[in-house]
């Protein structure tokens, strides 16, 4: 099996510029109450790419099973290669005619 990427490169930015925000603002601001603020908007935006993250897992999970389905519908689609004996054809019971069978007392 390949290695699954952890991130895409655009979730990487989102992380990178956001964290360079967050230095920034600590410099910025110091160490004060809006530091929280700013820890805060940091944590949102992980919080949104893990969840994203995790969607793209469930997904490609989906589609697997899909697939499989899809596989399996066409399997059963597909005509046999061999004819169907007439014993198998014929599966429903005969129907009685009036008068072919014995007599009813």
């Amino acid at each position: 099996m390949k290695g699954r990427v952890l991130f895409d490169p655009g979730s990487l930015v989102v992380v990178a510029i956001t964290l360079v925000l967050f230095v920034w603002a600590l410099f910025e601001k110091g160490l004060t109450h809006d530091l929280l603020l700013e820890a805060g908007v940091f944590m949102v935006s992980v919080k949104l790419i893990i969840m994203s993250y995790k969607n793209s897992l469930v997904a490609a999970s989906i589609d697997a099973k899909l697939d499989t389905i899809a596989t399996e519908l066409t399997r059963q689609r597909q005509p046999a290669d061999h004819p169907a004996s007439p014993a198998a054809s014929d599966s429903s019971p005969a129907i009685r005619r009036a008068g072919s069978g014995p007599a009813r007392p």
